[in-house]
């Protein structure tokens, strides 16, 4: 026996109405709330030099090229390797005094990792710290 009678039920649905009016007053708040920055610059007036001479600022290039057969070029000069503070004093040599030099490695791409390996060493016990290799584009 059914004493509560037969009810339908409606599926509940969710009202979007308010939440689009909530997230609107939520816009407005952040809209009006925000504040932005201005970034201010200060007025300098850089003083001048006497002497305006220009230092070079480029450093120097030391460019070193390893080929497959163990071969190594220092600015255009070929030689084999002997040992590392040989090599450490012809960097030292080519550097000609310049300050904080750049080592360029270009290297074959059959070339041994060893002979790489060994013109690190020499640069560092050359006390060349700024090593960079020398790549190129695929297809060039």
């Amino acid at each position: 026996m059914n004493l509560r009678g037969y009810r339908m039920r409606d599926e509940p649905e969710i009202n979007f109405i308010p939440l689009i009016d909530v997230l609107l007053v939520i816009l407005i708040f952040l809209m009006v709330s925000t504040t932005y920055q201005r970034i201010s610059e200060l007025q300098i007036t850089l003083p001048e030099a006497a002497n305006a001479d220009k230092p070079d600022l480029k450093p120097t290039e030391i460019d070193v090229g390893v080929d497959a057969q163990g071969n190594y070029v220092i600015n255009k000069q070929v030689f084999r390797y002997s040992t590392a503070e040989d090599f450490a004093a012809l960097l030292t040599s080519a550097a000609q005094g310049g300050k904080d030099p750049v080592v360029i490695i270009n290297a074959d791409a059959s070339a041994t990792h060893q002979s790489v390996v060994r013109v690190m060493e020499a640069a560092r016990l050359a006390n060349m710290t700024r090593i960079t290799f020398a790549t190129r584009l695929p297809g060039t």
